[in-house]
């Protein structure tokens, strides 16, 4: 089968759509199956083989976050020749009420086409500004898949129509086994993975938690990897204990994975705005004694605390008094890691990727997918 994908946020910049998409074009190419996906890049971002760029993006504040976005002419122009030279069986859009590539492909396309939506907002309400140029491109979809109940809901009440729930996958085995960064296989750490500024990833709560955590703790020990201003991070940490903090920045995709096997917990306190939780997949693939906030997304996939414990969402005393109770249990521990280890094998992409092909036969046509040319 020849699928297109299209990818709505710059490929060069981490985030957990582009994951997906990664991940899921690398297991339908591992299938059999010719895969091609255009993105927003950067002029001179290395790119895989089946990749292609849409041109660079531009920062739009969306989501609680900042989402790097391309539309317009000369984007517009791009995706209609991608979409006419690259003759799919189907065409997958991801995220295509973000105004950016997935918008500009319905509209350049016309036949198969599903649309996977990502996003969980409960004040969506650019949505309704704009739903009547939404729907011009969104009644050209024929399969909609949401990745969790958030997204599935968001869809249901700002969009309108159903879509079929698969979750968002995780290459299992590539987090399975990994040696510790140097000099982080001793003592107690507490890790931390996502964007350092962006508020709704919680990282101020755990900052808050750590400093109430530390004078007790002389072993206790933060690691943060990811994006964002080092300095702004260590502000906010008094300065006799800023030597226990750990600023990885940008991490490569091994050194992320060496990262989850590097710490006793993994905490994600993010405030909201999650639909899934990539990041905890991840950790739970490394076999990780999770800390998460109690938001939906969260616990559906912690199995309600069954695959990692969880605290009160915001607050700083209730994560402090959980880390502080797993760093005291290596049995509960070493308990939640093989729940987390056993659980997270239904969303590993074998599983996730058949689920996806399953929607693409439903609409799949022999006439494949044309350029629109009447739009």
């Amino acid at each position: 089968m020849r699928i297109g994908i299209v990818c709505p946020y710059t490929w060069d910049v981490p985030g957990g759509v582009q994951a997906h998409i990664r991940d899921l074009a690398e297991a339908l190419i591992e299938e059999g199956h010719q895969v091609s996906v255009i993105a927003p890049a950067s002029e001179n971002a290395p790119l895989p083989a089946y990749v292609t760029s849409v041109g660079r993006a531009v920062p739009v504040p969306f989501n609680g976050s900042v989402a790097r976005l391309s539309f317009g002419f000369l984007s517009a122009n791009r995706v209609r020749r991608w979409v006419r030279e690259g003759r799919f069986d189907v065409l997958h859009v991801h995220e295509p009420a973000v105004p950016s590539v997935g918008l500009l492909a319905c509209w350049a396309a016309k036949g198969p086409i599903v649309a996977t939506f990502h996003t969980s907002h409960e004040r969506y309400r650019s949505l309704s500004v704009t739903t009547p140029v939404l729907m011009s491109a969104l009644e050209k979809v024929s399969g909609r898949i949401a990745v969790s109940d958030a997204a599935r809901k968001t869809l249901v009440e700002f969009i309108g129509g159903d879509a079929v729930l698969i979750p968002n996958g995780v290459a299992v085995g590539r987090y399975a086994h990994a040696e510790p960064l140097p000099g982080w296989d001793e003592g107690e750490v507490i890790g931390f993975l996502g964007r350092m500024d962006e508020p709704r990833k919680g990282l101020a709560v755990l900052l808050e938690a750590f400093v109430a955590l530390a004078p007790e703790r002389p072993g206790l020990r933060l690691l943060i990897a990811g994006p964002g201003d080092a300095e702004e991070v260590l502000e906010r940490v008094p300065a006799r204990f800023r030597d226990r903090v750990g600023l990885l920045g940008m991490v490569s995709e091994e050194d992320k994975v060496r990262a989850y096997h590097s710490v006793d917990v993994f905490c994600a306190p993010n405030l909201g705005g999650e639909s899934f939780g990539i990041v905890l997949t991840e950790a739970m693939s490394a076999g990780a004694a999770i800390l998460a906030s109690d938001i939906p997304a969260f616990r559906k996939v912690l199995d309600e605390g069954q695959a990692g414990a969880l605290f009160e969402t915001g607050n700083a005393v209730s994560l402090a008094r959980e880390a502080a109770a797993l760093l005291d249990d290596p049995r509960r521990r070493a308990k939640l890691s093989d729940e987390a280890r056993q659980a997270v094998w239904k969303y590993d992409w074998s599983t996730v990727a058949r689920d996806v092909l399953r929607v693409y036969e439903t609409v799949a046509v022999a006439a494949g997918v044309e350029e629109d040319e009447a739009r």
